[in-house]
């Protein structure tokens, strides 16, 4: 059997160890290694992966890579991986839907290995770094992966190539109640209001706001003069800066978005597997 390390290649000895990582360069050094290894596979047998944020894809652009595929085909193979059902889609998913388009039944394909952790990394390092993905699905997509890997932010910001107050910022978005997620998602909502409402601890005032900077078109300046209304003060929880320092080195250590109070600390946390791994962390182990 063949080592793991001599069957992802180059391109993923680069991709999971602690430098940053650029798909482009993943799939230029695969389909660079694996050219001649390239077949034909039916597209009826190829499906999404299943780790892929992106759940919509821009019709128009579709259509016009669809004209392209047409006029000359699909020039760069898609990179799968063997399923137990046909194959799944590791990089090239608009290469595939616009194949589809054009009336193609089989595209180019380059067939690799991939762990389901792999496959959930590249999706989301795909769609963040050709900026594919709206800022909520990329924050879960993150907030999973620390989960499922284990590492903090710092680890994760240095390999996706973005500071770390990016990726802070970001998970931030997930305190947000579900309905302003939704504006975000949708692009009613800019990510800097976004992440100004992120800040306030009450959702009806949340929700309120965010009607408000749509209704109103109001710009950050804006917002950050409402927020500075006594009212709102009380309202948003704000981390004097005496505190901040800890914030940032317990969210460092577990990878989730901490908030430090006079005698008080709280951790956010997205499902049962986040709190169980934020458990393992602290050494908490619970008997059967």
């Amino acid at each position: 059997m063949e080592t793991k390390k001599k069957a992802l290649g180059k391109g993923l000895e680069e991709l999971f160890s602690n430098a940053a990582f650029n798909i482009d360069t993943l799939e230029d050094n695969i389909v660079k290694e694996e050219a001649n290894n390239a077949i034909e596979v039916n597209l009826s047998e190829v499906r999404s992966n299943p780790y892929q944020p992106r759940k919509f894809f821009d019709d128009e652009a579709l259509e016009e890579l669809a004209q392209s595929i047409k006029e000359y085909g699909v020039v760069e193979p898609v990179i799968l991986k063997k399923s137990i059902k046909g194959y799944e889609i590791v990089a090239g998913e608009r290469r595939c839907k616009a194949a589809k388009i054009a009336g193609l039944s089989t595209v180019p394909a380059i067939v690799k290995d991939f762990t389901d952790e792999e496959m959930m990394e590249i999706a989301l390092l795909e769609n963040i770094q050709r900026e594919d993905l709206n800022p909520i699905d990329t924050a879960i997509s993150i907030s999973n992966i620390l989960a499922v890997k284990n590492i903090t932010q710092e680890e994760f910001s240095k390999k996706m190539g973005k500071s770390r107050s990016y990726v802070t910022n970001l998970l931030g978005l997930l305190n947000l109640p579900k309905s302003v997620q939704e504006l975000v998602k949708n692009g009613k909502l800019s990510m800097s209001s976004a992440r100004c409402l992120s800040k306030i601890d009450n959702e009806d005032r949340v929700i309120e706001l965010a009607n408000k900077i749509i209704k109103e078109n109001l710009n950050v300046r804006d917002i950050e003069k409402l927020l500075s209304n006594k009212k709102d003060n009380q309202k948003a929880k704000v981390i004097s800066e005496k505190y901040r320092v800890y914030e940032d080195a317990v969210s460092d250590a577990i990878g989730n978005k901490v908030k430090i109070t006079d005698k008080k600390i709280e951790i956010s946390y997205n499902s049962l597997a986040d709190l169980n791994r934020i458990m393992e962390i602290f050494h908490i182990v619970f008997k059967d």
